[in-house]
């Protein structure tokens, strides 16, 4: 497909062509413009790459086989996905429940409204129905949320609950960031990531919500521990799933509508997941579909729609699942305990009569067998909904958040972040840093194979259009632009994209500069045209990280300009938060192929992504786990040094946090200002 598609860009690139967003204003914004890729390339790029760095499911033999693997994936999920950075001591904290007051539910139960901590200072509220006739030992079923801004008020939910209680079980219904109470605008779940760049999981809170729920659960004195289920719709299925396969104490579980393997979301654009669907470096540890082979021998309902309008629809997202979790209950001669359920009536993304009523049934055969009276019909209980106020449970007034944890997070952050003040410790310093930058951002190695597709000339300037194949993986398309014979080349970049840039190039090819402008992964004419954003969080789930991509595709078109027109070393400039990232990026880890760096509108530290409050929606480079946590600006444009880093006209705040930068420089025994 694709080697189709590179020869037949080859054969049309400037023939019939649409320009790009120009910028009118500037005669060589017609020259940048014309596309040389097309708009679907990128897309299917990134696609194919994902889907092809997701893990396989094992070829397994026997019980034995399969669970040394289990244990193994699970302990990487816990250490390299969850509980990494601050998370690792969230995990220890003591649970800590509060019960307020108990309200009337309806006939058999009672409402009792609680709060808990999923980690220290941040509250979850919770509603437990519980039968008011206890004798012994009782199931106990955890009801999670999906993104239904209802949350535990949601009308489904609550008679969900009604019927467990009535059925003689301890019902927990928690609330979910961003939906019901917890809908504020710092329980976004895309301001998790503001976590993910300080180090520490943005994914931890929603897995320990999820853990302390069963924790609350499991406390209770009439919990049966053999008897734990969890069961939710959507958002609610993912978390049932993660939780389920994770954690052992789970003895059923039921995910509605929640999750696809994500071989399945690669290809399904309907089923992209949010931050917290898709967590750093989660296809590398458990494919969702190993996550629901790991519940093998447990009892495992998966309920799925066939038109469902939304995501996950039957059709596609079911079939792959059970192709790799029906051997492995086979394995355990408990082919029966993996079932599944396709509703069709109504048949959308729901969890109504008949999904229910399937919970009932399937909880009525693995937790009530010798029960000849247990019904599976849902108790009509319409009467009994409460309103959202009913169901308030009290929260402290300091509730933490995905904000004020970062923000707590980033203040020691960088760690180690003084800079070397002597000559004798800053090659040291360098070596160590430009060796960690290159393991955070996932550096691949790329070597650009160019391709010229059409040349112009436009008066004395002469235009050439590039193909940079990278890697096997990513095509970078990029205009050189030149007059005469320049004795320098400039790499452009821009957070606009390079047809933005007919002005910035045009000063640049008067100074006598050839000018290189490229559009690296997301940016311009890469852009990813369906759904960029939650590509580039499954380019993280997958384990590479955005950043490291594109500053190694800048980096490898900056070494190829050096070998192709034998001028010494290139500049970067770049124009924007963004893309000067990426550039600074990619000096530091290019070796001697850069050797200037031009910034505009640059920030002066990473910690303003966190200080704005940004969301990963728009600019996903900027947010790669872990950077905060080891450079901040200052420590990147010191890995560039000796070769000169310009600041230009730069704000007071990155005054403020490069001063030190200048001292580094005169430790190298260089009279340079980075502030121009």
């Amino acid at each position: 497909m694709f080697k189709a598609h590179w020869i037949f860009l080859a054969l049309c690139a400037g023939l019939f062509a649409t320009p790009l967003n120009a910028d009118e204003k500037s005669p060589l914004g017609e020259l940048l413009s014309k596309p040389i890729i097309g708009p679907d390339l990128s897309q299917d790029e990134v696609m194919e790459f994902t889907d092809s760095r997701v893990m396989p499911m094992p070829d397994v033999k026997t019980t034995d086989e399969w669970e040394t693997f289990v244990e193994r994936q699970r302990k990487a999920t816990f250490e390299r996905v969850i509980f990494r950075g601050r998370a690792a001591h969230w995990r220890d904290a003591d649970l800590k429940t509060e019960f307020l007051e108990a309200i009337p539910g309806g006939p058999g139960y009672q409402i009792r409204k609680l709060r808990y901590e999923a980690l220290p200072g941040l509250w979850i509220p919770a509603l437990l129905y519980e039968p008011e006739k206890l004798a012994g030992k009782a199931p106990v079923i955890m009801n999670v949320n999906g993104h239904d801004p209802d949350g535990k008020s949601a009308r489904y939910k609550q008679l969900r609950c009604i019927n467990q209680a009535k059925r003689g079980m301890l019902a927990l219904n928690v609330e979910w960031f961003g939906m019901g109470q917890l809908k504020q605008e710092n329980f976004v779940h895309y301001r998790l990531n503001q976590l993910d760049l300080c180090g520490t999981s943005g994914y931890a809170p929603f897995y320990l919500s999820m853990k302390r729920g069963l924790d609350v659960l499991l406390d209770h004195p009439n919990a049966d521990p053999e008897r734990v289920a969890v069961t939710g719709l959507s958002g609610g299925g993912c978390q049932t799933i993660q939780i389920s396969a994770l954690d052992e104490r789970v003895t059923l579980a039921d995910p509605v509508a929640g999750y696809s393997s994500f071989h399945t979301r690669a290809r399904y654009l309907s089923d992209l997941g949010d931050s917290e669907q898709t967590p750093v470096d989660l296809a590398v540890t458990a494919d969702y579909s190993v996550l629901t082979a790991m519940r093998a021998p447990r009892p495992t309902l998966l309920t799925y729609n066939a038109k469902d309008n939304c995501c996950f629809r039957a059709g596609h997202a079911l079939p792959p699942l059970l192709q790799a979790a029906t051997p492995i209950f086979t394995l355990y001669g408990k082919p029966e305990n993996l079932r599944s359920h396709i509703n069709v009536d109504p048949g959308d993304h729901n969890y109504k009569l008949d999904n229910r009523q399937q919970l009932y049934a399937f909880l009525g055969a693995h937790f009530f067998p010798d029960d000849p009276d247990y019904d599976a019909a849902e108790i009509t209980s319409d009467d009994e909904v409460k309103t959202a106020d009913e169901l308030f449970v009290e929260l402290p007034e300091e509730n933490a958040d995905f904000h004020t944890l970062a923000v707590a997070e980033m203040k020691s952050l960088p760690r180690d972040g003084r800079l070397p003040t002597t000559a004798g410790r800053a090659g040291g310093w360098q070596r160590s840093k430009r060796a960690r930058l290159r393991q955070v951002v996932r550096a691949p190695e790329y070597t650009a194979e160019a391709q010229a597709v059409g040349e112009e000339i436009l008066g004395e300037t002469r235009c050439t259009r590039w193909r940079f194949r990278l890697g096997n993986s990513w095509t970078v398309p990029a205009v050189e632009l030149h007059r005469g014979s320049p004795k320098s080349t400039v790499i452009l970049l821009s957070d606009q994209g390079r047809a933005s840039m007919g002005p910035q190039a045009e000063t640049l090819l008067a100074a006598g500069n050839r000018v290189i402008a490229v559009d690296p992964f997301y940016f311009g004419e890469s852009k990813i045209k369906n759904r960029d954003f939650l590509f580039a969080l499954l380019l993280s789930a997958v384990g590479d990280r955005p950043l490291g991509v594109q500053a190694t595709q800048v980096a490898a078109v900056a070494k190829w300009a050096v070998e192709q027109h034998q001028t010494g070393r290139v500049k970067i400039v770049a124009h924007g938060h963004r893309t000067s990232l990426i550039a600074l990026v990619a000096a530091a880890l290019s070796g001697d192929v850069i050797n200037d760096v031009e910034l505009h509108d640059a920030l002066g530290s990473l910690k303003q992504v966190i200080e704005e409050n940004r969301q990963v929606t728009v600019s996903p480079e900027l947010f790669c786990f872990g950077l905060l946590e080891e450079h901040d600006i200052k420590q990147l444009a010191a890995l560039v040094a000796p070769n000169p880093v310009r600041f230009i006209n730069p704000t007071a705040r990155v005054k403020r946090e490069l001063a030190e930068f200048k001292d580094f420089y005169r430790a190298l025994g260089i009279q340079f200002d980075p502030l121009q």
